[in-house]
């Protein structure tokens, strides 16, 4: 008898067929974004049959979760950032899996002059825009208000938004751009239909911010993708997505109440 090997004991790594390419791109947004996305969907629905129009309403990004209780909320604030990074881990593995790494969409640091050059350049102008068509949407009445930042002022509430941040960056753009676009490749479909599709998953879940959410990510979406068809890198989209947030989250507690046009 031959004594088998660690790699045929534990079974190897199976052949990525199509089927099985599609049940795991299905099980990879059940356990994320794809369900964060069905979560927006309905908190959308609560907000349109609320008594109170959706321009008076909010939806806050990032907000104390144990009042009164500064340590136990900063515990809490960093464990909800951790397991929220949970997905990336598992797409890691399934690209190990099938024989690639996060490598194999350009979520690595090969490359780390020329991603933080275009990750800030699209940021610049991808904020900028956004901004600009928030207030818009907000001022129309097909958008909550936004509120970025509802943390008490202690000492760690930077380094969280700063991490919540990074945490949206690296989540948003590993698994909607760099693995989607991939696994999408892989099965043969066109550029701008997988981009189409990876945009409205991008879309889904901002539904809870509004219409004005949805739409405004759906132009994101299909910008970034697009990119990241051209580059085959995700980590410029990673370095952009984190700024943009960055700005925002840390900028909002700058500027709140010292700006009249900031709701």
């Amino acid at each position: 008898m031959h004594a088998s090997s660690p790699s045929q004991a534990l079974g190897g790594a199976a052949e990525l067929t199509p089927r099985l390419a599609r049940m795991e791109i299905f099980v990879v947004f059940a356990v994320s974004l794809g369900a964060s996305g069905l979560r927006a969907l309905v908190s959308l629905i609560g907000s349109l049959t609320a008594p109170r129009a959706l321009s008076g309403q909010q939806a806050v990004l990032v907000g104390t979760r144990a009042p009164g209780r500064p340590w136990f909320d900063l515990t809490l604030q960093l464990v909800d950032i951790a397991v929220s990074l949970a997905p990336v881990a598992l797409v890691a593995y399934l690209l190990a899996r099938s024989y690639g790494s996060l490598r194999t969409i350009g979520a690595d640091a090969r490359e780390p002059g020329r991603d933080l050059l275009r990750g800030a350049v699209l940021a610049a102008v991808v904020g900028g825009t956004g901004l600009v068509f928030y207030l818009i949407a907000y001022g129309a009445g097909v958008n909550l208000d936004v509120v970025p930042d509802q943390l008490p002022d202690v000492w760690w509430r930077v380094p969280v938004l700063l991490l919540a941040a990074a945490q949206n960056g690296v989540l948003e753009e590993v698994v909607v751009a760099g693995y989607l676009l991939h696994r999408l490749a892989g099965l043969g479909w066109g550029p701008w239909r997988a981009v189409a599709v990876s945009s409205l998953i991008r879309g889904s879940y901002h539904l809870y911010q509004g219409f004005g959410g949805f739409v405004g990510n759906v132009a994101m979406g299909l910008l970034f993708g697009r990119l990241y068809q051209k580059w085959g890198r995700a980590m410029p989209l990673v370095v952009a997505h984190t700024l943009i947030d960055a700005v925002a989250f840390v900028g909002y507690g700058l500027l709140r109440g010292r700006v009249s046009w900031l709701p």
